[in-house]
């Protein structure tokens, strides 16, 4: 495991049907070395069905002051925060066919394609996540992940598989072969840890009278491990684990919460009720995966795009999605509004994760580029323009956080993703509707 004097980027710590990977530690360096460049990470997170945009937009361009209501759990953090105005899709408006604004636009939103539908198959493109990943998913364990929070074929808000296919994914390998995201926290804990096949509801319940912890299985290398360490990182490490220990925790409190529900109830195992605190899990999850650069792309789909998932937690019994009609009702606008500020909110929770987390001489927010945003603008009219967007992380030192900038109208979406692949080593001349990178985003 471990050669000369300095341990491998690729060290993992491996037991029965274990194996994990570690984070960036000063042992991974050799002796007179200069310190290795930490790599860049991108993670998408796509919140549904728009957004009320005179509490998401600041009345000034220029420095970050104070950020307005929806944005206001992210004041902590407003300079590590690049905000982006004008933002286009026109790929989502109904220029082709109905695939429905809320199918559209969630369809088109890392593809920058027109979707489509016949009465065969499904029509859309590959994401721009994915040909990041095609080309640099070589060098970690997983090229992408894709998580996500709401099943449409569960909450019963889908009536055609097309329009599932376009709501219910954000990643396509190709025109008709989405990626669908992994919504149970055990299924994502079990895949990154290699802890085995996923598991009946029953045979779950039939292990759990004997399960031990993934860090159990790996207690021979651990110690052995912990013998070439300093101080400085044997600290990291035992942080380290002890965060992938706690997600274990969430998650069995999850799983022992839902066996009082009932078992015929079409839910995902150990999916809690809880919005946030699922939210909290598969976001402690994606710092793991950047902190031992498991994978360098994610995708997170907060929620389902047409999503009627009503917040009683918030007091909000409406659906979200028919709250968003609000045909200029101010107590409907307010129950939007709300559900927009408890988005960013948890958000903010995985902003300050990042933020607390060491990654070479910076933190791993410094080494991201986290885009937050969605496919609509006004809601009630389904807008596709001055899209909500922020990017969150300096992207390895290349972006000037801070600022609200604000580019010329019908300004392709595509654009920013351009920049973005070019920021991840990956040159393309076009994608979707792109017309060149976004100027005055860098440093320089």
């Amino acid at each position: 495991m471990i050669t000369g004097k300095s341990i491998s980027r690729r060290t993992m710590l491996r037991g029965a049907g274990a194996a994990i990977a570690l984070p960036y530690m000063d042992s991974m360096v050799p002796a007179f070395a200069a310190t290795p460049k930490r790599p860049v990470r991108m993670a998408f997170f796509y919140v549904p069905n728009g957004m009320i945009m005179d509490s998401w937009n600041p009345t000034y361009e220029g420095k970050l002051e104070e950020l307005p209501r929806t944005l206001k759990p992210l004041d902590p953090y407003k300079d590590d925060i690049l905000q982006l105005g004008n933002l286009t899709h026109n790929t989502g408006r109904a220029l082709l066919d109905g695939a429905g604004d809320h199918g559209r636009c969630s369809g088109s939103y890392l593809t920058g394609i027109q979707v489509k539908k016949s009465l065969v198959e499904i029509k859309n493109g590959i994401s721009f996540d994915q040909i990041v990943a095609n080309q640099i998913g070589k060098q970690t364990r997983f090229p992408s992940l894709e998580l996500g929070m709401e099943d449409a074929r569960q909450a019963g808000d889908c009536d055609s598989g097309y329009a599932c296919a376009y709501t219910n994914n954000l990643a396509w390998r190709s025109e008709s072969q989405p990626l669908p995201p992994m919504l149970d926290p055990r299924a994502v804990f079990e895949r990154m840890f290699g802890a085995g096949l996923p598991m009946t509801p029953e045979e779950r319940t039939r292990q759990a009278k004997y399960r031990r912890s993934i860090l159990d299985f790996v207690t021979d290398d651990t110690k052995k491990l912990e013998t070439t360490l300093g101080p400085t990182d044997r600290r990291k490490l035992d942080e380290y684990l002890s965060s992938i220990r706690e997600v274990e925790r969430q998650i069995e409190r999850a799983e022992k919460d839902n066996s009082q529900i009932d078992p015929h109830m079409d839910k995902p195992y150990g999916v809690p009720a809880d919005f946030a605190e699922h939210f909290r899990m598969m976001a402690n999850m994606m710092a793991i995966a950047f902190q031992a650069d498991q994978t360098r792309v994610i995708t997170m789909l907060m929620t389902r795009e047409g999503s009627s998932r009503p917040y009683r937690e918030l007091g909000i019994p409406d659906g979200h999605h028919p709250l968003t009609h609000h045909r200029n009702q101010a107590d409907l606008i307010e129950k939007v509004r709300q559900i927009n500020q408890y988005h960013v909110q948890q958000f903010a929770s995985f902003v300050e994760k990042m933020k607390s987390t060491q990654d070479g001489d910076g933190t791993l927010l410094d080494n991201c580029m986290l885009v937050y945003g969605a496919g609509l603008s006004d809601p009630n009219a389904h807008l596709h323009e001055d899209l909500p967007t922020i990017v969150v992380g300096k992207g390895g030192g290349y972006f000037k956080t801070g600022r609200r900038v604000v580019v010329r109208r019908e300004t392709p979406m595509c654009n920013l993703f351009i920049t973005m692949m070019d920021r991840m080593g990956v040159q393309v001349e076009n994608f979707g509707d792109s017309t060149g990178k976004l100027d005055g985003l860098d440093l320089a």
